[in-house]
């Protein structure tokens, strides 16, 4: 992978309507397309880490995250293609079990390691450690959540989107929300869909952009009860935007993120008409493991 190169995502006008509502249109920023791994925000995320990997003779990457995590598969990826070793440092014992996720990830030679959930919330840097590594490592954290992921997804907007009011994108760890804060256009504002029940992103969010963020709109409304959790309702509305769209979404985030948008829409906190850029931060590797966990099949892309 060139890490070197600037990246512009193609845009995507879409309509959709649901049951007897009206119609809603909005565009849809592609970043899923980027590459079917290392897709959207994690691309995003990774490339200037990745850059001064390379510029400090790093050998391994050490990286966090949950059993279907993007993060952790993109890096796997990431790591093989520039000539690095990875390993990845997975939350819950309980789960050593077989998943897409995990399989991709070891199949692009990634070392995983299993914790215990108390040792990874509480002391990471001990995880670290405890690897005894002698060779020249850097620490990628949880979701690529780092200053250098907030630099890499400054570059997602450009000229293109200026005339749109409402920026709006799925968050999880908030980074690529900052990233986008600190791009806004004047007159636009940032909708952001929160996969994880809570309002604490916030802080988060303004904290690694370094500005005010009172151009921020941060929301749980559509985390469908937490992170990770899904319902019949949900994977309904996944098939329903597949069929009007063609667009696939994955059901952690974009689903929710998706969903949400388009309700703001039909209750009137979104305009319903050409104003809003949503941005399709990918993931879609996910989609295998939750259909294999909830034991459904959303649809054959």
């Amino acid at each position: 992978m060139d890490w070197t190169r600037s990246m512009s995502s193609r845009l995507h006008e879409v309509k959709f309507v649901q049951k007897d509502r009206p119609v809603v249109s909005f565009s849809v920023l592609r970043e899923d397309e980027i590459h079917p791994i290392v897709s959207g925000n994690k691309w995003r995320k990774l490339k200037y880490p990745l850059l001064k990997a390379k510029k400090n003779g790093t050998e391994v990457l050490v990286t966090f995250g949950g059993a279907y995590s993007n993060h952790i598969a993109a890096t796997a990826f990431a790591a093989k293609v520039s000539g690095l070793r990875s390993i990845g440092l997975i939350r819950g014992h309980e789960l050593q079990v077989e998943n897409s996720t995990l399989k991709t990830a070891q199949e692009n030679g990634m070392q995983l390691q299993f914790v215990d959930r108390s040792a990874y919330r509480e002391n990471k840097q001990k995880l670290i450690e405890d690897l005894g590594l002698k060779e020249a490592f850097m620490v990628i954290p949880e979701g690529g959540a780092s200053l250098l992921g907030v630099k890499g997804c400054e570059e997602i907007l450009d000229e293109r989107m200026e005339k749109y009011t409402h920026i709006s994108c799925s968050a999880g760890t908030g980074t690529m929300a900052a990233g986008l804060l600190k791009s806004l256009r004047s007159g636009q504002v940032l909708e952001v869909y929160s996969a994880l029940k809570g309002h604490f992103l916030w802080q988060d969010i303004e904290k690694m952009a370094g500005i005010n963020a009172d151009r921020l709109r941060l929301t749980d409304a559509y985390c469908f009860g937490g992170y990770a959790k899904t319902d019949d309702a949900l994977f309904s509305f996944m098939r329903a935007f597949y069929d009007q769209t063609g667009i696939p979404l994955d059901p952690v985030y974009t689903a929710k993120f998706f969903y949400g948008v388009i309700q703001d829409m039909y209750e009137g906190t979104l305009p319903k008409e050409g104003r809003v850029l949503a941005i399709h931060s990918g993931g879609l590797q996910g989609i295998a493991g939750i259909e294999k966990r909830d034991e459904v099949t959303l649809f054959d892309i």
